[in-house]
C-alpha cells in the first residue's frame, strides 16, 4: 500500500499527472477501506492518500470536490485528522471560499475528542484567521477565543493577540479599502520572506534525508507534507520577475530531496 502512496507522489511531483495521482489515491483509499480501520498504519496511509488527493484536485482546479471527497472518506467532520482539516481550511481560504469550511471546522473544534489532538490549536488558529475573520464574523470569532475552544487552544497571550486581531478587523470594516498597489507590494515582500524560510526548511530536510538514507515511509510523508504546504500556502506566481530566483532555488532543493528520498536503494525491499 505504501508503494501506491509513493506512486501517487511521483505522478504528481515528477510527472505533473494530477489525474493519475488522484486516481491512484482513490484506488488506495478503496483498498484501505477493506482493511482494519483501527490499525495505526492504515490510518497514516489513509491520511497520506487524502493529502495527495487534495493537492491533485487543487491542481486540477476541482477544489469544490475536496471537502465532499474528504467527508466521503471520513463520514463525519469531527473524525477528519487535524492535518487534513488544516489543509482544507487553507485551500478554501486560498481560493476565496472560506465559508465552505465554516460549518465543518466549527463541528470539528467543538468535538471533545479533538481537544487533545495534536494540531487542535493550529486548526483553531486557522479557523479564526482564515475563516471567521475574513468573513467578518467577529462575534463568533470573539466567542471562539474566550470560550471553551479558545481556552484549550490558546495561551493567555495568544488570546489577547487574537482579540486584538478581531478588534482590528472591526476597525477595518469601517475604513475605506486600502490602495491595491500598496497591498500588492506588501504581499510580495511577505511572500518572499516565506519562500526564503521554506527554502531553509527544505534544505534541512534534504540534509536529514541525505544523511539517514533510510527511505522510510514516515520520512517520505514529512517531505510530501512540506512540499504540499508550500504549494498551498505560497504558490509564487511565476509570471512575476521577482519570483524567478526563489522558484529556481526551491526547484533545485526539491530535485535533490526527490532523488535522495525516492531513488531505488540497494538492500531495501
Amino acid at each position: 500500500m505504501s508503494t501506491m502512496l509513493d506512486a501517487a507522489a511521483e505522478q504528481m511531483m515528477v510527472h505533473s499527472d494530477f489525474h493519475a495521482a488522484f486516481d491512484t489515491c482513490d484506488r488506495g483509499l478503496q483498498s484501505l477501506s477493506s482493511m482494519n480501520s483501527e490499525d495505526n498504519r492504515c490510518g497514516e496511509l489513509k491520511a497520506g492518500f487524502c493529502i495527495l488527493g487534495i493537492q491533485a484536485l487543487a491542481e486540477l482546479n476541482q477544489w469544490t470536490r475536496v471537502l465532499p471527497w474528504i467527508l466521503q472518506q471520513y463520514q463525519h467532520p469531527e473524525t477528519i485528522p487535524a492535518k487534513i482539516m488544516q489543509m482544507c481550511i487553507l485551500l478554501y481560504s486560498k481560493v476565496g471560499e472560506p465559508a465552505a469550511m465554516q460549518e465543518a471546522a466549527t463541528v470539528w473544534l467543538h468535538c471533545s475528542s479533538n481537544s487533545s489532538a495534536s494540531g487542535f490549536g493550529t486548526v483553531a488558529e486557522l479557523h479564526l484567521l482564515h475563516v471567521l475573520v475574513p468573513l467578518g464574523h467577529t462575534d463568533e470569532a470573539r466567542q471562539l477565543i474566550v470560550g471553551e475552544v479558545g481556552g484549550g487552544a490558546f495561551t493567555e497571550d495568544q488570546r489577547r493577540t487574537a482579540l486584538s486581531v478581531v478588534e482590528e478587523k472591526e476597525q477595518q470594516n469601517g475604513e475605506p479599502p486600502p490602495n491595491p498597489d500598496t497591498d500588492s507590494e506588501s504581499s510580495a515582500q511577505t511572500e518572499g520572506a516565506v519562500v526564503r524560510k521554506l527554502e531553509a526548511v527544505l534544505t534541512r530536510l534534504y540534509r536529514k534525508v541525505f544523511v539517514t538514507r533510510s527511505g522510510s515511509v514516515p520520512l517520505r510523508r514529512i517531505f510530501v507534507a512540506v512540499v504540499l504546504l508550500y504549494l498551498l500556502l505560497v504558490r509564487v506566481d511565476p509570471a512575476l520577475p521577482s519570483s524567478f530566483m526563489w522558484i529556481s532555488k526551491l526547484l533545485q532543493v526539491l530535485k535533490q530531496i526527490w532523488r535522495s528520498t525516492f531513488a531505488p536503494q540497494s538492500g531495501v525491499l
